[in-house]
């Protein structure tokens, strides 16, 4: 469900909509979904919802679309805050989104939002995230996060 072409590291969004768009913008790059306005439409939309932000400076943005053809998980890591109306009211700069197709939305979404979630809970986790510098440590670290136990 992830790649290192699906990390961008020192993205310059500066606002929620061009972290939505740096994240669609990799999704279509990369074969995930066919439509970047779709994605970012998606986003919003779940935004609006609640918000994903979480603590610490983490967030979960996610969606389910039929514009997205295989389930994924894109991230984002500005290098300032963005307000995010987050549990612990700070900014966030490290974006974990998941990107899930409509027909995939129940099983899939679920168990990959329950484990990233698991994961930022987990201090010694949550930190490795931070101290990683390369797309490939990410990658892995995230992939290891959302693999059931029983498949490592």
């Amino acid at each position: 469900m992830i790649k290192s072409s699906y990390v961008k590291l020192q993205a310059t969004a500066s606002s929620q909509l061009g972290v939505f768009q740096a994240i669609a913008d990799i999704a279509v790059e990369n074969g995930i979904a066919d439509n970047a306005d779709e994605v970012v439409k998606g986003l919003k939309d779940r935004e609006a919802q609640s918000t994903t932000g979480f603590q610490d400076g983490f967030a979960i943005p996610h969606t389910q679309s039929t514009s997205i053809t295989k389930p994924a998980v894109v991230i984002v890591r500005t290098e300032t805050g963005i307000e995010w109306e987050s549990f612990d009211n700070q900014p966030a700069f490290f974006f974990i989104s998941l990107l899930i197709p409509e027909a995939e939305a129940g099983t899939t979404h679920l168990q990959a939002l329950s484990a990233l979630s698991r994961t930022l809970m987990d201090e010694e986790k949550r930190q490795q995230l931070l101290d990683a510098t390369t797309t490939e440590q990410l990658s892995l670290l995230v992939e290891k996060s959302i693999t059931p136990e029983e498949a490592n």
